[in-house]
């Protein structure tokens, strides 16, 4: 089988179904596993992949994601002849799926099965520790200038709001929408997430937006962008990474 992915964490997620070897073609930005992917043809990025290059490769299927990736990509790989496969869960359990339908895919089912089993049973018990459990109002930032942030239609905010977590900007009409110190500040979030991308926030854009905005400095934590925004193989330790955010904020 000839596999060409398209999404960072679908990539990582073909390996870890055992299929790694398979992949003809991935993204300048698909990262992990660091030690294998370096190998592989890279046919672009995300959002301007190498359309001819990937027809002339000649894949079984190409993965693609409906947020990372462009409809018109997916629209011309298909018009070129080649099966694609796009999905977008957001949330843990739409994740499961999505592991069960792309091992079923690539013929690996039995190893898809075990990982979606594994994203179950973590959800179902992050979900029953929520329960009484006190809430704990939060902020997930993903852009410094302007800053940005999610709202309740994102990966992010499921992880988050499964572990007893309160979006403070969860009703904003856009997706990834932005703010200003103001409005974070007028929020007041127990837990500020600074996450690492797509901006790499570091401790010293804490020590500024506690400045700005006058929160106690304490709030602001810097956050694994990846465990709580890839979804695939990586989702099971995602989900208690959320957990472990939100239990600590509660003290």
């Amino acid at each position: 089988m000839r596999i060409v992915s398209l999404c960072p964490s679908l990539t990582e997620l073909v390996y870890d179904l055992g299929r790694g070897d398979d992949l003809v073609g991935i993204t300048k930005f698909c990262i992990h596993p660091a030690d294998r992917v370096a190998s592989v043809e890279k046919v672009g990025g995300t959002k301007d992949p190498k359309v001819e290059r990937i027809v002339e490769l000649a894949p079984d299927i190409v993965l693609f994601n409906e947020e990372e990736n462009r409809r018109a990509d997916f629209e011309a790989l298909e018009a070129g002849g080649l099966r694609c496969l796009n999905t977008f869960p957001k949330d843990s359990l739409e994740t499961a799926e999505m592991v069960r339908t792309i091992g079923h895919a690539l013929d690996r089912d039995e190893r898809a099965e075990s990982i979606a089993t594994d994203i179950e049973a973590r959800t179902a018990r992050v979900r029953d520790a929520a329960r009484g459990a006190r809430p704990v109002r939060w902020a997930y930032l993903i852009w410094l200038d302007p800053l940005m942030t999610v709202n309740r239609d994102t990966f992010a905010h499921a992880l988050l709001e499964q572990a007893g977590g309160v979006n403070v900007f969860a009703d904003r009409t856009t997706r990834y929408d932005a703010i200003t110190a103001e409005d974070l500040a007028a929020a007041d979030p127990e837990l500020v997430l600074l996450c690492t991308e797509p901006f790499p926030f570091k401790e010293s854009h804490a020590d500024e937006l506690a400045e700005l905005t006058s929160l106690p400095r304490g709030r602001f934590r810097i956050a694994d962008g990846e465990y709580l925004s890839w979804h695939g193989s990586r989702t099971p330790d995602g989900i208690d990474y959320a957990a472990s955010l939100i239990e600590a904020a509660r003290g």
